[in-house]
């Protein structure tokens, strides 16, 4: 083999700049996320963990926790109805203006925690009209059962 049939490798200067921009990219991600590691363990503060709060707001009243004493769950429609409605108003608000995965994660949780809402409405009212108000020990208000119901 000759010295002008050896392969060359060519290495062209968009090649050289993308690696740069990449590198540039890369340690501002670092730097970023050293700015936003907080030492409590707290998420970044951003649209994602605002939608996070205000479901497990509304998660919590519909059943999701259950009451100190053990006794029960606690329920509270009121509670859970208002964070869904600030849901809803960020959603209309903000309209336009998210990105199509945003736009798609904020109107899945809504539809969802809406369902849930009804679910344990309808619950509530048909345990109610037959005089024994319960939820299963599970923590599954769909299935029924015997614990109660606390409500604040």
């Amino acid at each position: 083999m000759t010295q002008d049939e050896t392969p060359k490798i060519q290495v062209d200067s968009d090649w050289k700049a993308q690696a740069k921009a990449e590198q540039e990219k890369l340690a501002a991600n670092e730097a970023s996320s050293e700015k936003t590691d907080d030492p409590r363990g707290l998420p970044p503060a951003d649209f994602k963990g605002l939608m996070s709060i205000l479901a497990s707001q509304a998660m919590m009243g519909l059943g999701m926790v259950q009451d100190p004493g053990g006794k029960g769950v606690m329920i509270d429609l009121e509670g859970s109805k208002f964070a869904i409605d600030l849901l809803g108003v960020l959603q209309e608000k903000t309209k336009g203006n998210l990105d199509d995965e945003e736009d798609k994660e904020l109107t899945q949780l809504l539809t969802e925690l809406q369902s849930r809402f009804v679910q344990i409405t309808q619950l509530i009212a048909q345990q109610a009209a037959a005089g024994a108000p319960g939820i299963d020990a599970g923590g599954d208000p769909a299935a029924g059962g015997g614990s109660p119901i606390i409500t604040p």
